[in-house]
């Protein structure tokens, strides 16, 4: 049995399980209200579960001497005194966690707001605030990062800059763990995915795995010889689909194996393409039935056409890499 979290009648988290491993970058994927930020701050001891327990290195959050030194968090890029500098906003918690002075200009430098360190974080960008906020997250040097959509408000050059900081961390042996709404920069920073609706797990996968598992690949030809394509292929026992344009689309059969059949009986190809669905689409599919609120064009929202049946999960742990002092197993998830 797993985490659960209700908020009166409302279920938000409904018995999650799952491995969150060190090395790569895990992706938290849902639709909004899945789940996923009540799933982050019952990590941290923000939210208390009604149902099963967080441990972190073998004890909750709130037991931990020094926490930033094991987790590092980036909730809400708000979450900040606005009338300190960004440089007494970090000291604070550097002091409170018993981080040198000296850390604090490192990540500074590191996220790139040495320049406004002494100027108050109420007058910052979002872009800006997400920079300090990272900047807190790095402060403890943490074998455990999550980040929940660390991107929002960063302008280009700051999401190529955090897309690589999240790959070095997790390259260090770390465990990094993020959740954002932007598919096409999920599928260049992450390795493995953990999808969830209303609160339930939907898939525990690697990316290549998620995508093949839920979406349809296939291989488009094009000829100028496009009859005497058909005739070679329906030879083969190969069933091809014609499209506009001239195009056919073959399941099931790798590019290989279709191009040395057109070789072997000297067809022209203009095109021979592996075709397969973006982490977008794949995720569409999945998580068509876990919507709360479908909108339609020129009507008002209306509910979700309910969720698919439950997948079998195995109990499984969270886990992170080895404290700074050494002592047990990361993330733990199980009943109280």
């Amino acid at each position: 049995m797993g985490l659960t979290k209700h908020y009166g009648d409302k279920v938000a988290v409904d018995g999650l399980t799952f491995t969150v491993r060190p090395g790569i970058v895990t992706g938290f994927l849902g639709p909004n209200g899945a789940g996923k930020s009540t799933t982050m701050r019952m990590v941290l001891g923000l939210d208390n579960p009604t149902a099963g327990s967080v441990r972190i290195y073998g004890r909750h959050y709130r037991q931990l001497k020094d926490p930033l030194r094991y987790v590092g968090a980036l909730l809400d890029a708000k979450a900040m005194h606005g009338g300190r500098s960004a440089a007494n906003h970090l000291l604070c918690l550097a002091r409170s966690n018993g981080i040198p002075r000296t850390r604090v200009d490192e990540v500074l430098h590191l996220v790139g707001l040495t320049s406004v360190a002494h100027k108050r974080s109420k007058g910052f960008s979002l872009g800006m605030g997400q920079r300090l906020g990272i900047a807190a997250a790095l402060l403890g040097d943490p074998r455990i990062l999550m980040f929940d959509e660390p991107v929002n408000g960063l302008d280009p050059e700051g999401i190529h800059w955090i897309r690589h900081l999240m790959k070095n961390l997790a390259a260090q042996g770390r465990t990094v763990f993020v959740s954002s709404h932007l598919m096409s920069e999920m599928a260049l920073t992450a390795e493995h995915l953990v999808v969830i609706g209303q609160g339930r797990l939907l898939a525990d996968t690697s990316m290549a795995e998620f995508i093949r598992q839920n979406s349809r690949s296939y291989v488009r030809l094009r000829s100028p010889d496009r009859e005497r394509l058909l005739d070679v292929l329906h030879r083969a026992g190969i069933r091809a689909a014609a499209r506009r344009g001239g195009a056919l689309e073959v399941d099931g059969v790798p590019a290989e194996r279709l191009g040395e059949l057109a070789a072997a009986q000297q067809v022209v190809l203009h095109e021979l393409s592996p075709q397969q669905a973006s982490l977008e689409e794949a995720f569409m599919q999945l998580t068509a039935g876990a919507v709360e609120y479908h909108a339609h064009a020129g009507g008002r929202p209306v509910p979700g056409r309910g969720m698919p049946p439950r997948p079998v999960v195995p109990e499984r742990a969270l886990s992170g890499g080895a404290p700074p002092g050494g002592w047990g197993a990361g993330w733990q998830r199980k009943r109280s």
